[in-house]
Formats: C-alpha cells, structure tokens, sequence
C-alpha cells in the first residue's frame, strides 16, 4: 500500500471579496444599503425597513429625512421581483405620511406604482400596490396624478381580486376618486357598477361599506341611477335594510336609495314591487337616529320633484315625518322639518300638515338648538305660503311669540325663515294685529341692519305687510327703523331694492311718514332709481309716486302737477319750482327765515288760530277780511237743509269740520254785515281804496312774532276760512258740476282782483301788494287768504284748495312766467242721455283772469293764449 497524500486546498482568487456577515443596528446603515448593486442586500435592506415603518410615524418621518424615499423609488422597477415586492411594500405603508406623498408627487412614481397592478404581478404587490394608491388618493393632486396616469382601469378590475385586501384598498382608493365629477363620469363608462354591487356580498363589513358609500356618490348621476336599476341594485339595497345583522350598513344604504328616489321611474318602481312602503316602515320603526335622519333626507331630495310628491302622499309619508319630527335626535328633527318644507308644494300634503304636523313644528322653534329653529321656521314658512288657513293654524298653535323671538337668533337663514312665517300671518288682519301688539317693528330693527341679502329682503317684505296702519308705522318711525329701511334702497341686490321700495311705498300712506321718509332722503335714492334702466322697478316707480302723493308741497315743486286726486290739505304750501335732488325745507324752517327778496311762499291753512286776527273788529267801516263777502252773498242758493246735509254726506258734520270758535265765527259775520253796510253807500274814490287796503295790511299778524315756548303751528288764515265757509254753505248745494265750477271761477277772481283784461295785465300791480303782505308779516311765507290782488298761479292755487274742500275735481298745473291754471274734465250734457258707451269727458282750462268763469277746451287756441301768452 502507498502513502496517502494529503490534498492542498486552493486558495480564492485574489480579486474575490470575501463574504462577511454584519449586523447594523441603525436605520442610515439600511438605508445606504439601498444602493447596494446585490440584490440579496437590497431585498433584505428593505424587508428590514418595511419592518422599521411599520412601527409608527415617526419611523416613516425617520425614513425620509434619512434619504430612503428616492433610492426606493428606483426599486420599483427593479428586474428582481422580491426587490420589487418589498419596495412596493414599503411604499404601501409610507404613503400614508402627508410629507411622503408630497415627495413622492414631486417624484413622480404614479406611474411605476399603477404598473405593479397588472394581472402579471403577485398578489402581496396588488395589495400594497393599491394601499399606497388609496393613500395617495386622499389629496387632489393625488387623485389628479392617478386618473391622469390611467389608474381607475385596473382599480375597477382588482375589485374581482381573491384576496381582501386588495378589493378593500381598491375600493377605498375608488371612493376617494368619485368625489370628482371627471372620475365619476369614467366610472361610469368602465361599467364598474357591477363589480361594486358585488362587493355588497362580501363578508366583510369593511369592504361592504366602503361599497355603499362609492354607491352613495357615483348615484348623484342620473346615468349611475339608471345603470344601478338595470343590475338590480335595488334588490340588493332593499336586502340590506331588511336584514337586522347588517344594520351598521343601513345608514349607507338608505343614502343610496335616498339618490334613486330622485328619478320618478324609479319610485313608481319601488312603489310598485312594495319597497317604498318596507323603506318608510323601516324609517318610522327604528331606533337609529341616523337611519331615521337618512330616511327623512331620502324623502327630501325625492319630495323637489312633482310627481314624487305624490307618490309620497299616496303612501301616506307624512305620518311618518310627523313621527320623526318627535324623535330625540336634533338631526332627525332637522331632516323631517326639511323633509316637509320640500313636501308642502304639494297642496294635499299642505293641507294634511293643517291638522297635524303644524303643533309639532310650532314646538320645535322653541328649540335650544339653532339649527333645529331654522329647519322648524323653514317647514312653517313654506306651509303658510298661500294657504291662510295654515297660518291659522300656526298661530293657534301660539307661533308667533317663538318667531319674534327668533328674528334675533344669530343664524341668518333662522330669521329669514321666521321673517317669512310673519309676513305670511301678516297677509290676515286680525293676525296682524296680533303680531303688531308683540312689537314686531322693533324685533325687526335688528335683520334690516343686517348685511345678509336674504335677511334684508325678508325683513323689508315683512315690514311691507305689517306696517299697514298708521299705530304701526308710527312705532316703526319711534324705534328708528325708517333708516335702516331707506339704506336698504341702495342695494346692489334687486331683491333687496324691490322689497325695500315696496316697503318705503307702504310706509309713505300717511303725510307724516311720508315727509319723514322725505326728509332721510328716499325721494332722492328712488328717483336715482328709476332713471336706472336695470335697477328701477314697479315697486320703486310706485313708493316715488307714493311719497309724492303723500308730500304734496314737494310734488308740485317737483312737477309743476297736481292731479284731482291730489287732495290739498291744512299746512300745503307753493314754494315754487325746485329741481329734482333739491331739498326743500319745511314750512317751519322757512316760516323761521329771515325775510328776503325771493318769490313769495304760498300757504293753504284752512285751520283757524285760537284767538281773534288782531286789531280787525275794530275797524267795522274798513274792507277787512269780508271785504267781498257781499258780492258772494248773492250766490247763496237752496235751503239751508240741503246745504246741510251735502255738506254732511262728502265732508261730515259742519260742527267737526269748522273747528274756529264762536269769537272767530262772530268776527266774520260782523265784518261781512259792515262791509255790506258799506257798500251801500255807494263807490269810495280810489284814495280811499287805497288808504283801506294799506289798513287790512296793517293789520295782519305778524308770524314771527311770539312765545319760543309755545308749540309751533302754521299761520293761520282767517280770511280763508271764511272763503271755506263761504263756498261751503253757497256752492256746494249747487248740482251742476259745470256752474259749480264756473260760480267758484268767479268766486275765485272776485277775491283775487277781480277781472282783469289782457290790455290790462301789465298794469295790475300784484308784485307790489305781495311785497307789501310780506314786509307787514315779516315772513317770506303768505298765506293764499291774504292777497286781494292774485295773478295766475295765486288765483289757479286758490281755485284747487277751494274745490278740493267742496269736492269738484280738478288738477293744478304750473306754467311760466307766473302762469298757473286748473284743468277740470265735464262730460258733455248733449250726450248724457246717450245709450251705450259714453265717449270720455272732455278737458277744459278754468278762466279765472280774462273771463272768470269761462270754460276753454284744453288743445283749443284760446286755451294755449292763456296759458302762454
């Protein structure tokens, strides 16, 4: 035998690295084996780290800030698939953290994550693939990134995966997707409602739900809608509810069915295979306060639509909305209060709520909680709209009070609802007197001072229908509510402006208010109004016309018109012609000016002064103020009892209507037997004329004289109660209209100066007895009584105060150059006795200088030489 020989073992080559084995114990060292070209190092670098980020955030902020994200981005498409498995899966847990998915947007790695949900890869990738995609979908940028890299495709086709997870991360990322209209609308187009409804039989409740709520979404489509009906997904809801262990899915599913309750073809489906009536049932029944508030908003969004209505009534919803409204739930409160509001557009809901549901409603403004408030004041204002006897109702139900109070609640469309229910009410009188005796105008201060559109429009419309009465509009006036309501014309909102001019118009029924609404100038803001083609409006153009009607002295410096509707009254002065934006002052303030050389005021004061005209039953010789009572004596026709009783029908009682006292009375009558006595005696020599009338202007009051103390009144104008009293007893009896007018023509003249010839018209010195009245009144205001010697416009202004007293209509126009006339219309007496229809009266110009007395055709010559020559 040989001797055995030992074999030498070879050394490794020299350029071989040998293999060693470490053991790091820190995160940066993994890390920067990520750029390690092994692939042994690389796929146990990264189980190493998947296993690190799972341990909390704070691992995954640890990650980034050492670098990790970028090299791992470079994995994912490494050709090594367990290198690409563990990346993904590192990826599927740190895309949860916002600063992560920021970076990995800015990396753009959509499209290397999308690519690992092809069918070729293993299901741990499909998972974690999906779980980054679903946390990336959270943001919109994400979502963006991921339907623009065409990820919705494969998303929809994982939703068929084996595995759990995947069909849970998939559906999940879906969901987020459809919150966006595009994505919605390409869903759609993928035909992804079959797999979805599918996942309604999964075992899992995670994935069930996450399959009602994209359901919940994609549904808002009518085409979504239709394709759910054509795959019997209704059947599949319909299971659901009826199945008491799925009821932590009946939340869900009653959203998705309350979005088919939308289109009408699938209620007359549901009413038809009996799901309706299961669905209501299952809302009143349950205990859930959220399905019942789901059940309720069902109703809602299917109640906007006509025919749904009633269907809704013919299955006797509103029992069931009336049982919700009882629920302990404030959000199942608000939904059936919303729920109703929708329903009441249909009348025979309306008018079920009548007998019930209203007591229930009416409690809920009671509410602590604001929001209830505003859901109870929106069902009560949309059941009181047009229905009368709903707003009966309401305030049997004592809803006024609560409604008041809720005008001050902080929540605008809480007092926009409750200002609606009021404006409703108020629209009945003996409700609006209940609401004005809670001091509605005061509650309302508040919303008009709000800067909430809905609020002012509301609120100025509320005022509309409760300030029709003059108590109302007096406190509306006393708690400063006109300035707010005049601010409101300045809208941009036309609402706004239309409610606040309809308001202003209402308001202006009275002289008072209307000269105080003047005054806070809405005559100025309405008249900028109506020059504005798109801002004006017939409430506007009728609160100008209102408050014109209502400020005469203004209107007839405005317009130079006054029509015979236009009733002159006590305290009516001419200041002359202003321009429009013009202030003009008070009668007070120019009572109080100094005297000056301007036009004189003329004042129409029919209200006699407490005590005799100074110094005027001394002079019984003089022409006095009964100057011309003489020559009016002979118009006196008729017996005293049918004066009487004309004077009573048109004007009341003569006691009530002449309100000086017997001294004034006696005073005049001594003055007109004197001046008769007087006049018998044959004519006096123009000296003595003329030494009489400076008397009588001596012995005027003077108006600025007098106690600062005592209360400020007009000048009173004995001489034209006397004229009242005149015309009065001697024309009003008088039955013709057409003599009536002519004998105060000349009534009318004889008191002004009589007859005054064309030729003649330059010599009658008017201008200089009215120099005289003012000097000797100290004030630039005069009243009409008071001058002897009128041209046209002071002859024109008396002639309208005097027929206005008696009753003849007749309109007041001023002309230039001094010009003023009346306008009256007389029917023709040839065709009163005309059968069939009378032509319309004709229009004459009243003569009360030339010819007093002489009626002239409007469109004739002589009726254009008096008023312009």
């Amino acid at each position: 035998m040989g001797k055995k020989i030992k074999k030498e073992v070879e050394p490794p080559p020299k350029d071989v690295f040998d293999p060693i084995t470490i053991e790091s114990k820190k995160a940066a060292t993994v890390v920067l084996m990520l750029k390690s070209p092994e692939e042994d190092i690389l796929a146990k670098a990264c189980e190493a780290i998947y296993k690190f980020a799972l341990k909390g955030e704070e691992n995954k902020a640890t990650l980034l800030e050492l670098g990790a994200v970028e090299p791992l981005t470079k994995l994912l498409t490494h050709e090594d698939k367990t290198v690409r498995r563990n990346a993904m899966m590192i990826f599927g847990i740190l895309a949860s953290n916002s600063d992560v998915k920021k970076l990995l947007r800015e990396l753009e790695v959509m499209n290397s994550v999308i690519a690992q949900l092809s069918p070729e890869e293993e299901v741990v990738i499909h998972e974690f693939a999906s779980l980054c995609l679903a946390n990336m979908s959270v943001e919109y940028t994400g979502k963006v990134q991921i339907f623009e890299h065409g990820g919705l495709e494969p998303l929809i086709r994982l939703l068929s995966s084996s595995d759990p997870d995947v069909k849970k991360n998939s559906i999940e990322c879906i969901y987020n997707l459809v919150q966006d209209f595009q994505c919605r609308t390409t869903l759609q187009e993928l035909n992804a409602i079959p797999p979805i409804l599918e996942l309604l039989r999964s075992e899992y409740p995670i994935i069930q739900l996450l399959a009602l709520k994209t359901l919940g979404v994609i549904t808002c489509d009518k085409e979504a809608r239709t394709m759910l009906k054509e795959n019997q997904g209704l059947d599949h809801l319909t299971k659901i509810l009826e199945t008491k262990e799925l009821n932590d899915l009946h939340v869900e599913a009653l959203s998705v069915i309350a979005n088919c309750l939308e289109d009408m073809d699938t209620m007359v489906l549901m009413q038809q295979t009996g799901s309706l009536k299961k669905v209501l049932s299952f809302a009143e029944s349950s205990t859930i306060p959220d399905i019942q508030k789901n059940a309720a908003k069902a109703i809602a969004k299917a109640a906007y639509d006509p025919e749904n209505r009633k269907v809704f009534h013919e299955q006797e919803v509103e029992k069931c909305l009336v049982t919700l409204l009882g629920s302990d739930s404030d959000g199942t409160k608000i939904a059936a209060s919303q729920a109703i509001s929708a329903l009441c557009e249909n009348l025979s809901c309306k008018e079920f709520f009548n007998t019930q549901g209203i007591p229930q409603i009416v409690q809920l403004l009671r509410s602590d909680n604001e929001e209830v408030r505003e859901a109870a004041a929106l069902a009560l204002a949309n059941l009181t709209t047009s229905s009368p006897a709903n707003a009966n109702a309401a305030a049997e139900a004592d809803a006024i009070d609560p409604l008041i109070n809720i005008l001050s609640s902080k929540r605008d469309g809480a007092i926009a609802n409750a200002a609606t229910v009021l404006t409703n009410m108020a629209t009945q009188e003996p409700l609006r007197a209940i609401i004005q005796n809670h001091e509605i105008m005061h509650a309302l201060l508040g919303p008009l001072h709000s800067t909430n559109t809905l609020v002012q429009s509301t609120a100025a419309l509320t005022v509309a229908a409760t300030a029709c009465d003059v108590e109302a509009r007096t406190q509306l006036r006393n708690c400063g509510g006109l300035v707010p309501l005049v601010g409101l014309l300045h809208s941009k909102n036309d609402e706004v402006r239309r409610h606040a001019s309809w308001a202003v118009m209402v308001c202006a029924g009275d002289e008072p208010m209307a000269v105080e609404l003047c005054r806070l100038g809405a005559l100025n803001i309405l008249e900028e109004i109506n020059r504005s083609l798109s801002r004006k409006n017939k409430f506007s153009e009728a609160a100008y016309n209102k408050l014109l009607n209502n400020n005469l002295s203004l209107k007839y410096s405005q317009t130079g018109y006054l029509s015979s509707s236009n009733i002159i009254s006590d305290g009516f002065y001419d200041y002359g012609r202003i321009n429009p934006g013009t202030k003009l002052l008070s009668l007070k303030e120019l009572c109080l000016q100094e005297l000056n050389d301007q036009r004189a005021i003329l004042l129409v004061n029919n209200k006699s002064d407490t005590s005799p005209p100074p110094s005027m039953e001394d002079k019984s010789s003089d022409v006095g103020y009964g100057r011309s009572i003489s020559s009016s004596s002979s118009l006196r026709r008729g017996s005293k009892e049918k004066a009487n009783f004309r004077f009573s029908a048109i004007f009341g009682s003569p006691t009530e209507e002449k309100s000086e006292p017997a001294s004034v009375r006696n005073t005049i009558l001594s003055r007109a037997f004197t001046k008769e006595k007087g006049v018998r005696k044959g004519k006096g020599k123009k000296e003595e004329e003329k030494v009489k009338e400076e008397e009588e202007i001596l012995a005027l009051p003077k108006f600025t004289e007098g106690s600062p103390e005592k209360e400020w009144n007009p000048p009173p104008d004995p001489e034209f109660c006397v004229y009242v009293l005149e015309v009065t007893k001697s024309i009003l009896p008088i039955v013709n209209l057409k003599e009536q007018i002519e004998v105060l023509a000349k009534y009318v003249a004889d008191k002004m100066g009589g007859k005054i010839p064309k030729e003649k018209l330059a010599d009658f010195s008017w201008e200089l007895h009215i120099s005289e009245l003012k000097f000797q009144l100290k004030s630039n205001v005069v009243p009409i009584g008071y001058i002897k010697k009128g041209i046209f416009y002071h002859r024109a202004l008396l002639f309208k105060a005097l027929a206005d007293k008696i009753g003849v209509g007749c309109s007041l126009v001023r002309g230039e150059y001094s010009r003023g006339w009346n306008e009256v219309k007389l029917v023709n007496e040839a065709r009163k006795g005309m059968i069939g229809n009378l032509p319309p009266p004709e229009e004459y110009i009243v003569d009360l200088m030339f010819h007093p007395g002489n009626l002239l055709k409007l469109r004739s010559k002589e009726a254009d030489l008096y008023r312009f020559l």
